[in-house]
């Protein structure tokens, strides 16, 4: 209480007694003997309100600030205005609520229910004291400080624990961040085994460690020894409210329980000096004695600032205040605005509530003692200092109270329905990256996700390089062809005007060798890197090369087979058979190979692509875009399908022309040529097809389409000109001009030798020598061996 100056002894009851000069006085009520009290005298307080009126103060006990204060400004016959509250009944509501009907404005000292904040039920209802809204925010802000998401709630029965327990959800839904595991009610008349069960059912929440509890003391108490009954001594971390505060009561004995626990309780001091009690009284100052002193200084700032408006100038009551309008006295209330007894401003808003301001305490045990330690406050915003905390087990280290561990980058949270702080974490697969906390989404077509999935990245291009193991039996085997084919071409062009050179039909077999080296460079087109020009010179040369070899050898049985079957009906040469005819045949058959390539470059011009699909594999990490020329698989087949087409044809003619005795033609070396061939392109078809889902398509089907191209020409190469350069270059003296013979005699020969009855074993190729033949050739053979020339229309 402020300091009173000595003054008038003050009378008991509902009038007080004329006051010269005006005294605020004070008096026991109801009224006891003045020897129980001793001599209770009306003092003179620091500032004079100008008037007197009877401030009646009833308490318990021989202390006046005692557990139960009811103050009450009172004028002749009725009350102005009343202060006061009464614990007993609840401690965070006034003892009795005057109706609304009455318009007397009430100021309390203690009552802190959020509910008295509704102005259209109690809106002549004002505090000193802060509202536990504000409690409630202090707490979430505390609770969000220390990165907790996922909290339980405990509370007393009753208007105080439950009111506060639903504010502190209110604003943590408000503030969102925060959710509620479990709300537990400890009843008023718990049973036994009551509290056991609370902590059995805080436990089926296990990650929800902290528990905001707003209970009175004794449930408290219940609680933390519950706790330690269970052996969960330091899994839970308690928050308690102003009812907890810095009480030692509720963890007296449960120390180790208690050790950790963050409460929060309004600012206040002890008021030293200012009172009066008596000299040996055992008194201890009780924490709210602040906001009483508050509370009586309250009403009288408003009082004297009224008096001072309504009656300038006069000592006493004026007949505008007599009687006191309540409506008019709330105002006055609302305005008020001085430095209270704690040096704290005294102010309302437009509820009636004061401002809020907290200390933030914890409950630490160090060095085998055990103290409420300040670490922070609150006034408007937390102001925390978690470097001051101590946490049982981990020192200084924030423990965990959340629902789930954050998810891992990459990975993406699925919240679990209504409940926004619990999530599953789900992994971003194949080819998508985190976007966000809650979205994956797949990268572009040409990137793949980064190694931890937060963002995209390009693609690896890749190529078939010249040292690549893929590409090494390719050049090997076109080097060696072209090397060969190369001196095929010199060796004829140097013998050029030998027989056998002659014999070979020299036009057409340049046209098949230049057929060859085609085929032989085409290796080097298709793994070169694919670009404008590497790509228009594949389109041109891949087809031309087998075109021109196939063209060439398909003329040359094409004229073989006309010519016998000529000579089966007439001994007159069938037509088109000159060396000019037939390079002219030949020409004409590349020539649609060339058109196809035109009309293609028409509809489709020729470009470089990089395939993303081709190895885009399950795992990004291997996925792999592919730098290759515009050809499908189905392109391809029409590239290749013109060259199939003159080599199945040549493979026909040779299989006709099988039966034509082999002293007479070449018909036989090119059969073995195309049945070969035909053989090398079975096989590549089956290989290059079936590996087209494979990771290493692009190197399997350029090995094997080089290849193939490569053994083909090989083929062609070996069984048609290797044996020639042989006998050029080393066996010289075979090499000289041949008894010609007519037409006639040749296709006379060859027929009759089909029509008498084969004599001896038969020979290798199917052929057996007829016996005309064989009469025919002898004196030659007694001699020398034969050799057969056809230039033109002798053979």
């Amino acid at each position: 209480m402020p300091a009173w100056e000595p003054g008038v002894t003050a009378s008991c009851g509902w009038r007080a007694p004329p006051c010269s000069p005006p005294r605020l006085c004070i008096a026991p009520h109801p009224c006891t003997p003045p020897s129980s009290h001793g001599n209770l005298t009306c003092r003179l307080p620091p500032r004079s309100f100008g008037f007197c009126r009877c401030v009646w103060v009833r308490t318990r006990g021989p202390s006046l600030p005692g557990e139960q204060v009811s103050l009450a400004v009172h004028e002749s016959e009725g009350a102005a205005a009343q202060l006061g509250n009464s614990p007993e009944i609840d401690p965070r509501r006034p003892r009795c609520l005057l109706p609304e009907s009455a318009q007397i404005p009430q100021i309390s000292y203690a009552s802190t229910a959020p509910d008295l904040s509704d102005n259209s039920r109690y809106d002549f209802f004002s505090r000193v004291v802060p509202s536990d809204t504000y409690q409630a925010q202090a707490m979430v802000d505390i609770v969000r400080a220390l990165k907790w998401n996922y909290v339980s709630t405990v509370a007393s029965e009753g208007s105080y624990g439950e009111s506060g327990v639903e504010a502190f959800i209110q604003k943590s839904r408000e503030d969102g961040g925060v959710c509620i595991a479990q709300s537990v009610k400890i009843p008023r008349e718990p049973k036994a085994g009551e509290f056991d069960k609370i902590i059995r059912r805080l436990l089926e929440t296990s990650n929800a460690r902290a528990v905001i509890i707003f209970a009175n003391e004794d449930d408290i108490r219940r609680v933390l020894e519950a706790a330690r009954r269970a052996n969960q001594t330091g899994h839970f971390f308690w928050m308690g409210s102003d009812s907890w505060g810095s009480k030692i009561a509720p963890v007296l004995h449960l120390e180790e329980v208690a050790e950790g626990a963050v409460t929060i309780l309004p600012k206040r001091m002890s008021v030293r000096d200012r009172e009066r009690i008596g000299q040996d009284s055992a008194y201890e100052q009780e924490g709210k004695v602040q906001f009483v002193i508050d509370a009586v200084y309250a009403m009288g700032h408003a009082l004297h600032a009224m008096h001072r408006d309504l009656c300038p100038g006069r000592v006493g009551l004026c007949p505008r205040m007599d009687p006191v309008d309540g409506t008019q006295l709330l105002k006055y209330i609302r305005n008020v605005n001085f430095s209270g007894i704690a040096g704290n401003p005294v102010t309302f808003n437009e509820n009636g509530d004061a401002p809020g301001r907290y200390d933030i305490y914890q409950y630490q045990l160090r060095n085998d003692s055990a103290e409420y330690k300040v670490i922070g406050s609150w006034t408007d915003h937390l102001h925390l200092r978690i470097e001051r905390m101590h946490w049982p087990g981990s020192g200084q280290q924030l423990p965990r109270s959340i629902c789930s561990l954050p998810c891992q980058p990459g990975e993406r949270k699925k919240t679990v329905k209504g409940m926004p702080c619990c999530w599953h974490c789900e992994p971003c697969t194949g080819y998508q990256y985190q976007v966000d906390r809650y979205t994956c989404k797949t990268c572009p077509y040409d990137m793949r996700p980064t190694e931890n999935r937060t963002g995209c990245r390009p693609i690896p291009i890749i190529k078939l390089e010249w040292d690549s193991p893929w590409a090494v039996l390719p050049l090997f085997l076109a080097v060696v062809g072209i090397a060969a084919t190369l001196f095929v071409v010199i060796t004829f062009v140097r013998y050029n005007d030998t027989p056998i050179v002659k014999a070979s039909g020299r036009e057409l077999s340049y046209v098949l060798l230049a057929g060859i080296f085609l085929c032989y460079a085409t290796t080097f087109l298709m793994i070169a890197e694919p670009d404008l020009g590497t790509c228009s010179l594949r389109r041109i040369f891949l087809g031309l090369g087998m075109s021109i070899s196939y063209a060439a050898l398909l003329t040359k049985t094409n004229r073989i087979y006309r010519i016998f079957e000529q000579g089966k009906r007439s001994v007159s040469a069938p037509r088109f058979i000159s060396p000019a005819s037939q390079l002219a045949i030949t020409f004409s058959l590349i020539s649609l190979q060339l058109l196809g390539i035109c009309v293609w470059f028409v509809v489709d011009p020729s470009h470089s692509v990089v395939d993303f699909q081709d190895q885009r594999t399950l795992d990004p990490r291997f996925a792999r875009g592919v730098l290759k020329c515009d050809i499908s698989d189905l392109s391809l087949i029409c590239l290749l399908g013109y060259s199939m087409l003159l080599m199945v044809t040549c493979t026909v003619y040779a299989i006709k022309t099988r039966g034509v005795p082999e002293t007479f033609n070449e018909a036989k070396p090119i059969g073995f040529t195309m049945y070969t061939t035909c053989i090398v392109w079975l096989a590549f078809i089956p290989i290059f097809f079936g590996t087209s889902q494979s990771a290493d398509k692009l190197y399997i089907q350029t090995t094997t389409l080089t290849v193939s191209v490569s053994l083909s020409a090989s083929v062609s190469l070996g069984m048609l000109y290797m044996p020639k350069v042989y006998i050029i270059l080393f066996h010289p003296e075979q090499n000289v001009p041949k008894r010609k013979r007519s037409l006639k005699a040749v296709v006379t020969a060859a027929t009759m030798s089909n029509k008498f009855t084969q004599k001896g074993n038969f020979r290798p190729n199917g052929e057996a020598k007829s016996e005309l033949c064989e009469n025919l050739e002898a004196p030659a053979l007694a001699t020398k061996q034969t050799y057969v020339t056809y230039t033109n229309h002798a053979i």
